[in-house]
C-alpha cells in the first residue's frame, strides 16, 4: 500500500509540474509590456530628460556666473561670487552619462532596425551629450563609458581633442545618413515631430556650434570646415527660420512638465543682475517684460524701471534701498520652452565668421537677422527703429556681436558661459565681494566619486590637463 501510494503521488508532482511549467512563459507575459525596445522607445525621454535638466542648469548655474540673475538676499558665497564647490558638477556628470547610456541603446536599436534616420539621429544626441560634458569638464571617459556590460567599470579619459574628432565624426556620419523619403515610424518625437529635414539641419547647426567653439585650435581647421558649411547650404543644410530651431515646447502634460514642481522657487529670493538689466536697459530691449518684473520703491508698490543688484556685492543687502527686479514667473510655468540651439545661434555663428573674414558675407545682415530671430523665439517684435538706437546698431566688432549673443543665449544651458570662456565677451564687471581672485572659474571639478572609484584614470586625466581646478582651461580655451 506504501508503495502504491508512493507511485501515485511521484506521479502527480511530474503531472503538476509539467502541467505548471508548459505555458509559464505565455501566462506570465504582461501583454501591455513593450518587449523590444525600439529607437522610438527611447527618443523622446532623451530629449525631455537632457533638455529639462540643461534648462534648470541654465538657472542654477549659468544666470549667477554670468551675471544674469543672483539670489537675495545673499551675503555669503554663492556661485555669482565665484564660490564653486567641489561638487557643483555632480548632476551634469551624473545627468549626462545616465542618458549616454540611454543613446547608445538608442543607436544599436536603429541599427539592428536598419534605420537610418533614428541612427544619425542617435549620433546627434552623443555629440551633443558629449559636449556638454567635456565642455564642462575637459578630458572625460568616452570609449570606455557606459561600459559596465563588458565588465568596464574604471574607464579611461578620452582627452577633450578625441571627444572632439569623435563627435565631428559623428555629425558628419548623421549628416549623410539622413533619409527623408523614409519616415520615422516609432511615433511622434516631441522636439521635431519626425521632420527627418528639420533633424538633419539640428545636426549641421550643432556642427556649427561646436567647430566654433574649438576654432582657437589651428589644428582642427574649424574655420575652413565652417566656410565649407556655410558655402554649401545643399550639403550641410542648417536651420534658417526660428520656427525650425531646436526649442522644445514643454506641455505640462505629462510627463512633459516644467523641471519646476513649483514655480515659486523660480523667484523666491532672487534679483536679477545689475548687469543684465542695465544692457537690456542701454538697448531699450522689448524682451525685459519677457525675462523680468520691474523693481519697486521700498513701499512695495511704486514702479522704478528694470534695476537689478550687482552680481558678487560685498556686505548686506540694506545697502541697496529697493526691491530689485526679479524674474518673471511665467518663464517656468507650462506651456514654456526649452532652448537646445536656435536659428538666432546660426546666424550669430555666421555674423562672426563675416566678421573674422572667414565667409564672404555681409556681417551686419547676419548680425540684424539673428538678433531679430533671437526675439522671435520668445515670442516678442522687434521695434522698427530698435537698430537706430547707438547701443543697437551693427559696429563691426566682435564685442558688439557677441553681446546680442550673450543675450540670445539667455536660458540656453550653459552655453553663455562656453561663449564668455571662448572670447571673454561680453566682459563682465568684477565687484568687490567676488572670490578666486575675481576671476571667471572655467571648468567643474570631477566629482568625488570618480576620484575614489576610478583613482588611476582620474589621476592621469588630471595631471594631462594640468589640475582638476576650477581654473584649469580646457583644451580649447588654451
Amino acid at each position: 500500500m506504501n508503495k502504491y501510494i508512493a507511485t501515485l503521488l511521484i506521479g502527480s508532482l511530474v503531472w503538476a509540474s509539467t502541467s505548471c511549467t508548459e505555458d509559464f512563459e505565455e501566462i506570465n507575459t504582461d501583454p501591455n509590456r513593450i518587449d523590444q525596445i525600439s529607437p522610438g522607445t527611447l527618443l523622446n525621454p532623451i530629449i525631455y530628460g537632457v533638455a529639462s535638466f540643461n534648462t534648470d542648469r541654465a538657472d542654477a548655474f549659468t544666470f549667477q556666473i554670468m551675471q544674469v540673475a543672483l539670489p537675495f538676499p545673499s551675503t555669503n558665497g554663492g556661485i555669482h561670487r565665484y564660490d564653486i564647490t567641489e561638487s557643483a558638477g555632480n548632476s551634469t556628470w551624473n545627468n549626462h552619462y545616465k542618458w549616454l547610456v540611454n543613446i547608445k541603446e538608442m543607436e544599436a536599436s536603429a541599427i539592428a532596425n536598419a534605420d537610418v534616420n533614428y541612427e544619425a539621429i542617435a549620433l546627434t544626441l552623443r555629440a551633443w551629450t558629449l559636449s556638454q560634458l567635456t565642455d564642462s569638464f575637459g578630458d572625460i571617459p568616452m570609449d570606455e563609458a557606459s561600459r559596465g556590460e563588458d565588465g568596464i567599470f574604471q574607464p579611461t579619459f578620452n582627452t577633450q581633442e578625441e571627444v572632439y574628432t569623435q563627435i565631428f565624426s559623428d555629425l558628419e556620419r548623421a549628416n549623410t545618413l539622413y533619409d527623408d523619403t523614409q519616415a520615422m515610424i516609432y511615433g511622434d518625437d516631441i522636439l521635431f515631430h519626425n521632420d527627418v529635414k528639420k533633424w538633419r539641419k539640428f545636426t549641421n547647426s550643432l556642427h556649427m556650434r561646436l567647430l566654433l567653439r574649438v576654432s582657437k585650435r589651428e589644428e582642427m581647421n574649424a574655420f575652413e570646415k565652417l566656410a565649407t558649411m556655410v558655402n554649401d547650404p545643399a550639403t550641410y543644410p542648417v536651420f534658417t527660420t526660428t520656427a525650425e530651431s531646436g526649442i522644445l515646447q514643454i506641455t505640462g502634460v505629462t510627463p512633459n512638465l516644467s523641471p519646476w514642481g513649483r514655480a515659486i522657487d523660480f523667484t523666491t529670493f532672487r534679483s536679477i543682475s545689475e548687469f543684465f538689466a542695465d544692457q537690456l536697459n542701454a538697448l531699450n530691449d522689448p524682451r525685459r517684460p519677457k525675462f523680468m518684473t520691474q523693481a519697486r520703491e521700498m513701499d512695495g508698490t511704486t514702479t522704478i524701471g528694470y534695476k537689478g543688484i550687482p552680481s558678487g556685492f560685498d556686505g548686506n543687502e540694506n545697502q541697496f534701498k529697493f526691491i530689485p527686479s526679479n524674474h518673471n514667473i511665467a518663464l517656468v510655468q507650462a506651456p514654456m520652452i526649452s532652448l537646445i540651439l536656435t536659428y538666432a545661434e546660426v546666424e550669430f555663428i555666421k555674423a562672426e565668421l563675416a566678421q573674422r573674414g572667414v565667409i564672404a558675407t555681409d556681417a551686419k545682415q547676419h548680425y540684424e537677422k539673428a538678433v531679430k530671430a533671437a526675439m522671435e523665439q520668445w515670442g516678442v517684435e522687434i521695434s522698427g527703429g530698435y537698430f537706430d538706437n547707438p547701443a543697437a546698431s551693427f559696429d563691426g566688432t566682435l564685442e558688439r556681436i557677441m553681446l546680442q549673443k550673450y543675450v540670445a543665449l539667455y536660458f540656453n544651458d550653459t552655453q553663455q558661459w562656453f561663449e564668455y570662456r571662448r572670447t571673454g565677451l561680453p566682459v563682465l564687471p568684477k565687484n568687490a565681494g567676488m572670490l578666486n581672485n575675481q576671476i571667471m572659474p572655467v571648468r567643474y571639478q570631477y566629482p568625488v566619486s570618480v576620484q575614489i572609484n576610478n583613482p588611476e584614470n582620474y589621476s592621469a586625466a588630471v595631471a594631462r590637463m594640468g589640475g582638476d581646478d576650477i581654473n584649469t582651461k580646457v583644451w580649447w580655451e588654451k
